[in-house]
This record gives C-alpha cells, structure tokens and sequence, in this order.
C-alpha cells in the first residue's frame, strides 16, 4: 500500500536534505507466555518465501503450529523453511504458483496430506502494479487479478471442504486498507483487494454452519520488498521509511514491519476472537482513521 506521497518524491526530498532522523520505533509485542498456544493446530499460508507470508510462517511455527506454505521463488522458500526447522519448529515448504488452478490444489492438497488437516489458512499472496489505469495493459490486469483475486478464491475453494470435513476452520485472508482508501497509481491493485474483501463476506455467511470463520486482514504500508525500491540501499531506505512513516501514517508515524502484521494475523486467528466472522480488520498505525477525520462534514 502506498502513502499519498510517492516513494521517489519521498526518496529525492531525503538526497536532496541530506539527514532524516530516526523516529523512536513501538515496542514489539509484550511475551505473554503465549508460545505455544497454536500448538497442534496445522496451518496453510499461500506466498510465504518473503514479506509479511515468511513472518507470519515463522510466527506460527513459533507458537507450536505446524506450517505448511507456499510461493513460487524455490530458493526462498527453501530459506524459510530451514530457518523455521532450525529454531525448532514444523513447516514444509511446497513449490506452488497460486495463478495456477493445479498448483493451487495440489499444494492445498499436499498440505493436508503431509500433516491430516488444516485448521487455519492464510491466504496472502499477492503482488502490485504501480501504474495510472490508462498505462496498464492487460496482461499486467491479467497477471495481478490472478495471482491476487483468482488465487485467494481457488486457495479458499480448496480449502473450505477440508475444513468442512474436519468440523471446522478459519480462513484469514491479506486485503488491505486500500480497499477502503483510494491512491493513484494503485487502481488495479486495490481493485483486486476489493474483490477478496467480498469474498471474505460472503463465504463468512455461507460457512459460518459448517463452524468456519473466515476474516481479512487490511495491512497499511509494510516494509516489504513489494514497495521497496530496486537497488536501494539498506541506509536510505531506512531514512525513506521514517519519512514515509512520518508523511502517511496518521496515528503512530511508523510503516509496519512484516512481524507487525504477523502478530495481528496470529491475534486474529485466536479462538478468543471465535465470534468474530466476515470481517475487514485495518492494521495500519492509524491511517483509515486519519483520512476519515479529512473528510469534510455535510451539514445537518
């Protein structure tokens, strides 16, 4: 998701000034005693091999999960993987492309197959262009529909019946405030978080029987490689990311870390919120709030 102000405006106003200062970051999340408390349970995460996918990956198998995930980069996912089973914890990687109805089944499937079931899906693949509507072509509406609108539907449709079988599930998927705050140069993009926002909703109503909650989750601006310039340096970067921060996040002045939203996804998937269901949670440091309050008041 991007900020009202582009990255290379941002980028140029940071060379040009020379020093941005640090902002004091937030606390990580206070350690509960909470580690384990996914223990058993098995989750499913689409496009895991990097970004808020590989945090949330690692977050789950932390907590006692055991993680099956997917996305297309081998070498990635291979990474996470290891990285996981070497603190300890349970994940499979599996090689899929959610633009393929196949891919997408046969990883669901093979998921299942490897650890019984599946009690907890994150569907978070997704990918952007950052085009005015006019310049984008049709295989760039094809390509990102695919992988964002088309991929969340066949994960879910593959998914749902497993729940079903096992007597239930919760299916969480990656949206974004975008589909509630318009940008230019993002039209396609929060087109398709539009669209898995309404799939959210009604799936909820349809399977809300079966014992399946199914949520999203609207991240705000995420330090991912999705908006990170190519060929960045880590120094400015850092500097680029406090001023967006700085710029665009109304309430705490910060971009969100990939753990940020993982956090708000294992949150989300806790049974202490087992009456929530077709919901679209912002976890955005406060911009939905900040662009509502602009809105000009209608008079009585």
């Amino acid at each position: 998701m991007n900020g009202d102000h582009s990255r290379r405006a941002v980028l140029g106003g940071l060379l040009g000034a020379g020093v941005v200062a640090a902002a004091p970051g937030l606390a990580a999340a206070d350690d509960r005693g909470a580690r384990g408390r996914y223990a058993g349970k098995v989750v499913q995460i689409t496009g895991a091999t990097s970004g808020i996918g590989a945090a949330t990956a690692r977050a789950f198998a932390a907590e006692g999960a055991k993680v099956a995930f997917c996305g297309r980069r081998t070498a990635l996912g291979q990474e996470v993987e290891r990285s996981i089973r070497a603190a300890g914890g349970d994940a499979t990687y599996i090689a899929a492309d959610v633009r393929v109805p196949s891919s997408v089944r046969q990883f669901v499937d093979g998921a299942v197959r490897r650890y019984g079931r599946v009690d907890i899906a994150f569907n978070n693949a997704g990918v952007q262009v950052n085009a005015n509507l006019a310049d984008v072509t049709v295989e760039q509406w094809d390509d990102l529909m695919n992988t964002n609108a088309r991929g969340v539907f066949l994960a879910m449709k593959h998914q749902l019946p497993h729940m079903r079988a096992g007597g239930g599930g919760h299916i969480i998927v990656n949206s974004s405030i975008g589909a509630i705050v318009g940008r230019p140069g993002l039209s396609t993009y929060q087109a398709s978080k539009q669209a898995v926002r309404a799939l959210v909703q009604s799936a909820a109503l349809e399977h809300g029987v079966d014992g399946i909650r199914v949520n999203a989750i609207m991240p705000g601006i995420t330090d991912t490689p999705m908006i990170r310039p190519a060929g960045l340096d880590d120094a400015t970067w850092n500097q680029a990311k406090v001023a967006l921060g700085q710029l665009n996040v109304d309430g705490l002045k910060r971009i969100a870390s990939p753990d940020d939203i993982a956090r708000a996804v294992l949150a989300l998937a806790s049974p202490d919120l087992a009456y929530l269901t077709g919901a679209a949670i912002p976890v955005d440091g406060g911009i939905v709030a900040g662009r509502r309050m602009l809105l000009p008041e209608l008079p009585s």
